[in-house]
């Protein structure tokens, strides 16, 4: 069992920042050996930073095998403080940076290629317009998860994803702030037999050639689950695709029926070669957020990126609404139960 820790009296005069530093790459490395050898030092040195820590804290941080180490439930719990201590002195210099000079830092952003095809490319246009110094850095996540290790790891500033609803605005250790409603649509060439058509119901279209992503999927399920919703056996794609840009290129063709965020096409002139079919795709709709830890100071930079995130999706979020409205009923675009 741990012992009670006097701060003042003993751990605050002994316990140094490069003491967590080794202890933290001590663990990400996964041996004290490996460590030594990526910090330059010998193994007993890290090994006696190890053990002082331990001694000074009153309880084992790691576990050491021949395999090397594993964290005890004492060494998670300074850990997780480490990372979140190293991340505010890094907010810290950031902030300072930014007093030097507002117009001049890094934002590190997480998102996924549809929600960047949808939503990114305006912002970092009108971001760069006010902030033309600042650096950009899009983190691509192949899937936004409930876990964001990213996030969760601080190695993304913020996510801009869709957001699953309503189990992220229940977690503790997130902030969510949906920016505007999104839902799926059918998209065709201009060419395609089907261009043309003003009124078309699902069930027409399922022996066509289909593209959407894999099985498995968020898309698949949804896919899926709004055929279902309207009495049909969903049909298998033809072309699994999870690239949005592959499955428009298909589309183009006039061949394929392509599975695609309504966001990507709300843009005139960003996809003359195709247009959304007059067919709706029931239980699709999902939201676009802004999710950033709870507790965790974000820097100035990260701030007006997300002032900006929200002045570009103001109209986009309105340009949905009408047509919700006369499918749906006045459904509002911040519906918790939204999927």
């Amino acid at each position: 069992m741990a012992r009670k820790i006097g701060w003042e009296d003993q751990l605050g005069r002994r316990l140094k920042l490069r003491d967590l530093h080794v202890f933290s790459t001590v663990v990400q490395r996964g041996s004290m050996a490996k460590a030594a050898a990526h910090l330059g030092v010998s193994q007993p040195a890290v090994s006696e930073v190890i053990a002082d820590l331990e001694h000074a804290l009153g309880a084992p941080l790691l576990d050491r095998s021949p395999r090397g180490v594993e964290l005890t439930t004492y060494g998670h719990a300074l850990l997780k403080r480490t990372h979140a201590a190293f991340d505010e002195l890094k907010q810290g210099i950031r902030d300072i940076e930014f007093l030097t000079d507002p117009t001049a830092g890094e934002v590190t952003i997480g998102c996924t290629d549809s929600v960047a095809a949808a939503v990114l490319a305006p912002v970092f246009q009108q971001f760069f317009q006010k902030y033309p110094k600042v650096v950009l850095n899009l983190h691509r996540l192949v899937t936004a998860t409930l876990e964001l290790p990213e996030l969760r790891e601080r190695s993304v500033d913020v996510v801009l994803g869709r957001v699953l609803m309503p189990l992220m605005q229940q977690d503790d250790d997130l902030n969510v702030e949906i920016l505007l409603d999104d839902h799926l649509v059918v998209s065709a060439g201009t060419q395609s037999r089907w261009a043309q058509r003003r009124k078309i119901d699902l069930a027409e279209l399922t022996n066509e050639p289909w593209t959407w992503p894999e099985s498995g999927t968020a898309v698949d399920s949804l896919v899926n689950e709004a055929f279902r919703a309207s009495g049909i056996e969903p049909p298998r794609a033809t072309v699994y695709a999870e690239s949005y840009s592959m499955r428009v290129r298909l589309a183009v063709t006039g061949r394929f029926l392509a599975i695609v965020p309504a966001s990507i096409m709300r843009f005139p002139g960003k996809h003359p070669s195709i247009k959304v079919l007059p067919v709706e795709l029931p239980t699709t709709h999902r939201q676009i957020g802004i999710i950033a830890v709870k507790n965790r100071t974000l820097s100035p930079l990260a701030k007006l990126f997300i002032e900006c995130a929200r002045e570009i999706a103001k109209p986009l979020a309105g340009a949905l609404e009408p047509s919700r409205r006369s499918k749906r009923g006045n459904t509002s675009a911040r519906n918790p139960k939204a999927g």
